[in-house]
């Protein structure tokens, strides 16, 4: 299947193909897809809660790096949320920086930005 009749076939309106996620620790290979959606600033769990309303999820840390490298320009250049809670630190969650690139994790109480993903597993 050629990249163009893939795309025709899976990409849903408004959305853009990020690339080829490895899966880690036995989970399988998926494709990600950005979806058109933004958000105002919101706290953690209202972002987790808006992707779920927009029919998405918020990208791990390791797929947000893919989003970086191959759609930075479609990001404002703000932190974004990630689905990762930070583990050393209870209220604490991972975020991307799309001005720079870095993560780091912040209070899920602070006021961020959103985009959600969607994933189609890769079929072996």
């Amino acid at each position: 299947m050629t990249k163009k009749l893939f795309l025709e076939q899976n990409t849903q309106a408004g959305e853009i193909y990020a690339g080829i996620v490895l899966g880690q620790n036995g989970q399988g290979d998926h494709h990600l897809f950005l979806l058109p959606a933004t958000t105002k600033p919101l706290n953690w769990n209202d972002a987790v809660k808006w992707a779920e309303s927009v029919g998405g999820s918020l990208p791990t840390r390791s797929e947000q790096a893919i989003l970086y490298g191959n759609l930075k320009k479609e990001f404002e250049p703000r932190w974004h949320w990630s689905s990762e809670q930070y583990a050393s630190y209870g209220g604490h969650a991972w975020v991307q920086g799309f001005n720079y690139g870095g993560q780091h994790a912040t209070r899920r109480s602070y006021e961020g930005r959103a985009r959600a993903v969607r994933r189609l597993s890769i079929i072996e």
